[in-house]
């Protein structure tokens, strides 16, 4: 097989996260989530252009889920990223989030859900490294060093669970349609 010069992969991925950004526009032009609508999306914490208060940072050094369901403020969708301030443990925190920082976005109502590759691969600066073949496996960011409280802290966070959730709606998703890229491969 020949080498892909045209990153087909890197378009998919691409036209997928448009799907994530067009919802999220949806919601802003509509006033708000249209009928039992809601998302989880999870996000690298430490993916460049994040932002993300610091406790928050400590507490999931690696991904972390929200949910946009009843309580949300300030939403707003760019280009390349969107932002939305929500409540933590009852206190509200802004996020900024690239679009490239996305590996899922579900919508339990309808079942629907989308799983990203991993971003691109990241170097030493923290600036995006482009990989050109599909068969490579690029790493997860680095996190940033942590203190020993903060270890203590992770250690004692890794038995809890990861999804912060300020309502109790108790939704577990039946017949869920995870989109991979996969589906999209020949075999």
């Amino acid at each position: 097989m020949s080498k892909d010069l045209m990153q087909y992969e890197q378009m998919t991925q691409l036209a997928l996260r448009g799907v994530v950004r067009d919802a999220i526009r949806r919601v802003i032009r509509e006033d708000g989530l249209p009928g039992a609508h809601h998302f989880y999306i999870t996000f690298l914490t430490r993916y460049p252009g994040v932002e993300i208060d610091d406790s928050l940072a400590q507490k999931y050094p690696e991904e972390i889920t929200i949910v946009l369901e009843h309580q949300f403020w300030d939403l707003n969708a760019h280009a390349d990223e969107f932002e939305v301030t929500l409540k933590f443990g009852g206190i509200p925190k802004y996020l900024k989030v690239p679009y490239h920082a996305i590996t899922r976005f579900h919508d339990p109502s309808v079942g629907f859900a989308l799983q990203f590759d991993p971003p691109a691969e990241l170097d030493e600066t923290n600036t995006v490294t482009t990989i050109a073949t599909p068969a490579a496996q690029p790493a997860k960011p680095k996190p940033k060093p942590k203190t020993t409280a903060a270890k203590k802290k992770a250690k004692s966070d890794d038995a809890k669970d990861k999804t912060p959730k300020d309502d109790d709606s108790g939704d577990k998703p039946e017949g869920e349609k995870v989109v991979s890229l996969d589906a999209f491969r020949k075999k």
